[in-house]
């Protein structure tokens, strides 16, 4: 069966209408392309600052929190905004960081971290640790609770997410206690089954695209030995790491690598929670936000983060 054929019928149609990304050609015309914030909500106070990133320079970051708060600490989410980590920034995901400040009563952090190829590995990352620093330093300014600091984001987020819980770890950085890399970019090796079975340019993200992703992050560091930091399924040692939740979609590329995530996570005693959503293709949620599974899919991750972080 077709790829198409494959898709949930409530997602084909607007999957026919989505433009088809080819890397590394479409890149630059990618980019041109304005992400305007998508902010509708009242509720959310949305403001923006510039804080030092991973290599002293300044980086924006945006700043979600409930509209009226009063004195209590809340808990604090760093999200990481998705694209292969390639493309994308905070704008592009407004939405859902609104609706894990509702839902969650909390503060949200997304950093417009370096995008390759211009600036590879460990570039992003290290800003998104700046972020992280950052936003834990200035707990008493930002009045969040640093018990309750959470880390997420999807696609190429998801594996910045998935990063930064091992950096954080070793480093002996902030105490993190929940992290949510939603259908994670992990393996540069493009070796599992559901690599070489999405190679339909339809699916969103495909095997074509996800080579070329990660030779433009990892740049000069493919020729050497690939760290853990950079692509984290090839880290030896998950213990320790925090508690989990994690999806993907069964015509994601990335399923495969998700589920040996998920696995090891459990063999290493981390609490891990995973959902996989079958018809569903890379992002599906954002891509047809309003289709009943990408409902459940948004409600469900986001129900997770709200239990773990008000317990």
């Amino acid at each position: 069966m077709d790829f198409l054929n494959r898709v949930n019928p409530e997602l084909r149609d607007t999957l026919l209408l989505n433009p088809v990304l080819r890397l590394p050609e479409d890149l630059a015309a990618t980019r041109l392309i304005p992400t305007p914030p998508t902010s509708n909500s009242e509720l959310v106070r949305i403001t923006e600052r510039f804080i030092s990133g991973g290599d002293g320079q300044e980086m924006l970051i945006k700043i979600y929190e409930p509209d009226c708060r009063d004195v209590a600490k809340l808990p604090a989410v760093l999200w990481c905004h998705g694209g292969g980590y390639v493309l994308g920034h905070p704008n592009s995901e407004d939405n859902l960081c609104e609706r894990f400040v509702l839902a969650v009563n909390c503060v949200v952090i997304s950093p417009d971290y370096r995008l390759a190829p211009e600036n590879p590995y460990p570039a992003g990352l290290e800003d998104c640790y700046s972020a992280l620093v950052w936003m834990t330093n200035l707990a008493e300014e930002l009045n969040i609770d640093l018990n309750r600091v959470a880390i997420g984001g999807g696609s190429a987020g998801g594996g910045l997410t998935a990063a930064l819980s091992l950096l954080a770890r070793d480093r002996k950085g902030p105490a993190i206690c929940f992290q949510m890399p939603l259908y994670p970019m992990i393996d540069d090796r493009n070796i599992t089954l559901s690599s070489y079975e999405i190679t339909d340019p339809l699916a969103v993200w495909y095997r074509g695209n996800n080579i070329a992703a990660w030779e433009m992050y990892l740049g000069s560091h493919s020729n050497e030995e690939i760290s853990p930091y950079a692509a984290p399924t090839r880290a030896d040692n998950l213990a320790g790491l925090p508690p989990t939740y994690t999806c993907v979609g069964q015509l994601d590329p990335f399923r495969d690598e998700t589920i040996d995530y998920v696995a090891r996570l459990a063999q290493a005693g981390v609490e891990v929670e995973f959902h996989l959503y079958p018809g569903c293709f890379h992002a599906f949620e954002h891509i047809v936000p309003d289709a009943d599974i990408s409902e459940r899919a948004k409600s469900t991750y986001i129900t997770a983060m709200a239990m773990t972080l008000n317990k």
